[in-house]
């Protein structure tokens, strides 16, 4: 066997474990979805009942669907728009020395490792009205809390779980910034402060811009993550009350578990990888192609010096 060859076999070894369990776990599950979304099905017998896109237009004309994905949206743009500044901020602070530093780091990374589960039941005990801890702080300062409950006031309920959420998740971002910053050389900012530059001129002249690809890549993450939301709504409100933090997510589980409409929940699930497919694909073009390009135009420009010399 030639060495060719045996480079052919070793790849095809190595990689038919992962492909096949990304055929079991990924597109089998689509193809699946794809399959029932065209039927209607309630969850017994074979598919007989073919509806064709009628499960389609039924999702997109059903307005808690579409308030659904506005919700989605909603935790896509405010969870950017808070825990970007917020975590960088934190970044910035935990990267100086001061005593403390790494009980600080820990102490901000806690909840991102805490399971969904527990820390959904904690704040849902949290924000209980009358004898939730939250209500009790206010009324200890003479403030009032909501009558209804900040998981019951349907104004109210889905900002209390972006609030839970950017608890929870405001922990990788600033563990991802601080990554970035160790990336940071030292030698700008020294030749920075020779120059006399203050120390925000500093972090918006060099820290930013060289924390700029792994702050788009936390912001994608962040994105898909927002996208597919479903544990800590379903344990802080359901989609509750009156539909006002129902996520895509939580609508097809309440269309396939509850209602046994999984032809119905299928057409959500295809059409929520739609919308998180396209999203990704526009933000890679728009937003990550600026990295890679900066990439192929370093390794262009070092092999120009290697020819030249």
């Amino acid at each position: 066997m030639t060495s060719a060859w045996r480079k052919r076999l070793e790849i095809v070894l190595f990689v038919t474990p992962a492909l096949a369990l990304f055929a079991l776990f990924v597109v089998w599950p689509i193809v699946t979805a794809v399959q029932l979304s065209v039927y209607r099905w309630k969850g017994f017998g074979p598919l007989v009942d073919f509806v064709g896109l009628r499960n389609y237009v039924t999702v997109l004309a059903d307005d808690v669907f579409v308030d659904s994905v506005v919700h989605n949206l909603i935790i896509v743009g405010g969870s950017i728009a808070i825990q970007l500044p917020l975590g960088l901020a934190i970044a910035l602070l935990l990267n100086r020395k001061m005593w403390g530093q790494g009980l600080l780091r820990t102490i901000i990374f806690v909840p991102y490792v805490l399971a969904e589960v527990i820390a959904g039941v904690v704040w849902f005990q949290l924000l209980q009205p009358e004898y939730g801890v939250i209500d009790g702080l206010l009324g200890s300062v003479g403030l009032e809390a909501p009558e209804q409950g900040w998981l019951g006031d349907p104004d109210l309920a889905l900002w209390t779980v972006l609030a839970v959420l950017t608890w929870k998740y405001l922990g990788l971002a600033v563990i991802l910034f601080l990554a970035g910053l160790q990336g940071v050389p030292e030698e700008l900012y020294e030749a920075a402060q020779l120059d006399g530059a203050s120390w925000w001129q500093v972090q918006r002249k060099i820290t930013v811009p060289l924390l700029g690809p792994t702050m788009r890549t936390w912001a994608f993450l962040s994105m898909i993550g927002s996208l597919q939301l479903f544990d800590m709504v379903w344990i802080l409100t359901g989609g509750g009350p009156a539909n006002s933090t129902t996520t895509m997510a939580t609508y097809l589980i309440n269309e396939g578990t509850r209602s046994q409409n999984f032809g119905i929940a299928g057409a959500a699930s295809v059409i929520l990888f739609v919308i998180a497919l396209i999203m990704a694909v526009l933000y890679q073009q728009l937003i990550l192609s600026r990295d890679t390009r900066s990439d192929v135009v370093t390794v262009k420009r070092t092999k120009t010096k290697k020819v030249t010399r």
